[in-house]
């Protein structure tokens, strides 16, 4: 291979299989099996039948390595993007993922012949590049349930673009059912009514993240064998749906975790930014009690000289405390400190810390529409205006302008003040944006408020 996350389609005894090259592992790796519509060889026209039916292609999409496949059928008489959110609705996959999955089936289906092997197969969930921690360009994926993912090690800075929202609804594109092109198209965007958390991840790799470099830590850092079956049973009750209740001993273990020098707390970051979700841990590390040492200790990651692992953990944990009503509570306490800190990582240009700030400030939206807070609503905007100018990741926008949705939902005051800001004329450089669809739609419907 000349390059990560390069494709090749290969024919073997006429099975035609996709394969992608990983630098780091310094081999192709198979990302699935490719069919086209014609059948075995070019000059055939059979179908290939699936569930009893013929379809003119069905793809194998492999979620990652280790996980399962899922056959993705398609006619070209089909609707691209129907057939994608059935797809995603059959498998449970995240429906934020309806437009990737759509381009797809019209990269790979539109005058290409695919059992040629010089042809480019671009996975939706396999395709990109895996990110490299320290990296800041390029797609980035994360192993775990989460679509955009391969084989790829534990790596924190890996993109979470999979986001689950509070309550199991897809923020985005879970709302309403599919609607043609031709229909109209509702406001499902805003105003936003709950949290947008971080939820993906791979337990097993970042537990082994945490035991490699607990080898390595200094003495007075070491963890016990005896701490990481602890720190493993808290990882096991937060992110399954256990009826375990985290104890108060798994939580100082985890504390002293967090607690480690800044090269290698990572790991450590990403069990305290899955197991904030829960209840429990939620109200211990948010409470009027603790909440002074966990603000100190977030905030001191979200430093610009700082590791972006841990700039990036520290704003997925920050988003994931808005679940419960105890963290909420602090997060609007807090928000003077916790803003003036984030908005200093717009600089650089790493799209998941970009991702990760756009969703703290959507979460401030959140919670900011439900009650009459001016000050609060002026800084929220201030931020959507200023991270505006300097985001370039369309995600990241669009997030910002479901939070600008949000915000000025229903409110005059917060509507003039946008206005004020000249926000109208950076929501129009949006406004002709082609994909991802979300980002054109959600623009017209912002305008149309201003």
């Amino acid at each position: 291979g000349t390059r990560d996350g390069q494709t090749r389609l290969i024919r073997d005894n006429g099975k035609v299989e996709a394969y992608q090259w990983s630098v780091s592992e310094g081999r192709w790796i198979k990302i699935g099996d490719v069919v086209g519509s014609s059948g075995a060889t070019q000059q055939t026209s059979g179908k290939v039948l699936f569930e009893g039916k013929e379809y003119d292609y069905v793809f194998t999409i492999d979620v990652n390595e280790s996980g399962p496949s899922y056959k993705l059928p398609y006619n070209i008489t089909d609707d691209p993007w129907l057939t994608a959110y059935n797809f995603l609705q059959k498998n449970d996959l995240n429906p934020m993922f309806l437009d990737q999955v759509a381009k797809f089936i019209v990269d790979n289906t539109k005058g290409q012949t695919l059992l040629s092997t010089n042809t480019q197969f671009s996975d939706p969930f396999t395709g990109a590049g895996r990110y490299v921690p320290g990296s800041s360009s390029g797609p980035s994926t994360i192993p775990a349930a989460d679509p955009f993912t391969g084989a790829g090690r534990y790596v924190p800075d890996s993109a979470s673009n999979a986001v689950a929202p509070l309550g199991g609804v897809d923020p985005y594109t879970g709302m309403g059912a599919y609607q043609s092109a031709a229909a109209k198209v509702e406001n499902i965007y805003f105003p936003k009514k709950d949290a947008v958390t971080f939820d993906q991840a791979n337990p097993t790799q970042i537990l082994g993240k945490l035991k490699e470099l607990n080898g390595s830590a200094a003495e007075e850092h070491k963890l016990t064998e005896d701490d990481l079956i602890i720190l493993e049973k808290l990882l096991s009750a937060t992110c399954n749906a256990s009826t375990e209740t985290p104890t108060a001993q798994q939580l100082q273990t985890l504390w002293r975790a967090v607690n480690w020098p800044e090269d290698i707390v990572f790991p450590a970051l990403d069990i305290l930014r899955l197991s904030v979700r829960h209840p429990t841990v939620n109200e211990n590390f948010c409470s009027e009690k603790e909440h002074v040492q966990f603000i100190i200790l977030l905030l001191k990651f979200l430093n610009p000289k700082g590791k972006q692992a841990n700039q990036l953990l520290a704003l997925r944990a920050l988003c994931n405390c808005f679940v419960s009503h105890a963290g909420q509570k602090l997060m609007m306490e807090q928000r003077d400190e916790i803003m003036t800190q984030a908005i200093e990582m717009k600089s650089g240009n790493n799209k998941n810390i970009h991702i990760a700030l756009a969703t703290l400030t959507l979460n401030y939206a959140v919670c900011l529409h439900k009650v009459n807070n001016v000050e609060g609503k002026a800084q929220c905007l201030s931020v959507i205006s200023t991270v505006m100018e300097v985001v370039q990741d369309l995600e990241a926008i669009f997030r910002l302008l479901v939070a600008l949705g949000t915000l000025i939902s229903d409110d005059t005051n917060a509507m003039q003040l946008a206005k004020s800001l000249g926000v109208d004329s950076q929501v129009k450089k949006y406004a002709s944006v082609s994909e991802p669809a979300k980002v054109k739609e959600c623009c017209r419907f912002v305008l149309n408020l201003l």
